[in-house]
């Protein structure tokens, strides 16, 4: 199959490395200009140099749809559009003009978890497994039916990071198999359930900010998902802002104000955590190690050199 490509970031690489691979004939790139935004400088493995090293012809865009775009789609006749990390939405004369329509690969089990940072709101929110999907473009962003799934477990202690590199892993197989299924006429397209359906905001640096009344499993996780190289988990000290690099649930129970810096416990120290810390019946975030704004790391028990006092939200 003749099959034109729009995508961008190391997910975009994957997928067109992927197709390069395919035996199929990749006839047009299009891909987006490299951005200054804090998360797309994050996986940033160029699908243009890729590309440009095969002879492909690329076309960089922040938004599809110009004439001269049209045109040059019109020209490469794909028989399939494939789209992995393309940022904006694709008009319905772009996603429908192949016979075979635009197969979108996406790093979410769908129906759950569409939009934007599927595998960091994944592991926030406690899931047990996180995966890649492929299904076919709509109006809808990523509400199409589904061809083909892959997942994977979320391991105690995993991080956003890790999550990635196991997820991105899955893309060269998800899109060689699903191009396979569609070119011999063997793919079952199955419906997604709009019951279980959810979509999620693009982060930025303010969903980094901890929250104090977050109860201290879900301040964990939201830890491990703002892992090197994200935006690490942030709050404020003495009017100075840190970020949590390092933290765990505390084996035993406090009770008090949510921020409050209080007792050692292991190799860290416990902040109350939790709207209900009042109550003493919910375990506190022991933090173990936090980095400055210098750039500086230090284990909690060397930084917090006194207990009392609170970590706050804000300055």
């Amino acid at each position: 199959m003749r099959v034109v490509m729009f995508g961008y970031q190391t997910w975009g690489h994957r997928t067109l490395q992927a197709l390069l691979d395919s035996g199929h004939e990749v006839a047009l790139v299009v891909t987006h200009p490299r951005s200054d935004h804090v998360y797309e400088r994050i996986w940033d493995d160029s699908v243009a140099e890729l590309a440009a090293k095969h002879d492909v012809p690329v076309l960089l865009r922040r938004r599809p749809g110009d004439a001269e775009l049209l045109q040059a789609l019109g020209d490469a006749a794909p028989d399939i559009i494939v789209a992995n990390n393309w940022r904006t939405w694709l008009p319905p004369e772009i996603f429908d003009l192949p016979p075979h329509g635009t197969l979108n690969v996406h790093d979410s089990l769908l129906p759950a978890y569409a939009g934007f940072s599927p595998i960091i709101w994944a592991l926030i929110n406690g899931e047990k497994e996180v995966g890649v999907t492929a299904h076919r473009m709509d109006a809808e962003l990523d509400a199409g039916d589904i061809v083909l799934q892959r997942a994977v477990p979320v391991r105690p202690g995993d991080t956003a990071t890790d999550l990635f590199h196991r997820t991105v892993d899955l893309i060269g197989p998800v899109v060689r198999e699903s191009l396979d299924l569609i070119a011999t006429g063997r793919a079952r397209w199955t419906p997604q359930d709009r019951d279980r359906a959810s979509f999620f905001h693009k982060r930025s640096v303010e969903d980094s900010r901890i929250d104090w009344n977050w109860p201290a499993e879900h301040l964990e996780r939201l830890v491990r998902a703002q892992s090197d190289p994200y935006p690490n988990a942030f709050t404020y000290h003495g009017g100075e802002r840190i970020r949590i690099v390092s933290a765990a649930v505390s084996r035993a129970r406090y009770g008090g104000t949510p921020g409050r810096v209080f007792i050692r416990e292991d190799d860290g120290v416990v902040i109350v955590a939790g709207a209900d810390a009042r109550t003493g019946r919910r375990p506190g975030l022991v933090v173990r190690r936090v980095r400055t704004d210098d750039g500086a790391e230090y284990p909690a028990l060397e930084y917090f050199r006194g207990m009392g006092g609170y970590l706050t939200a804000h300055p």
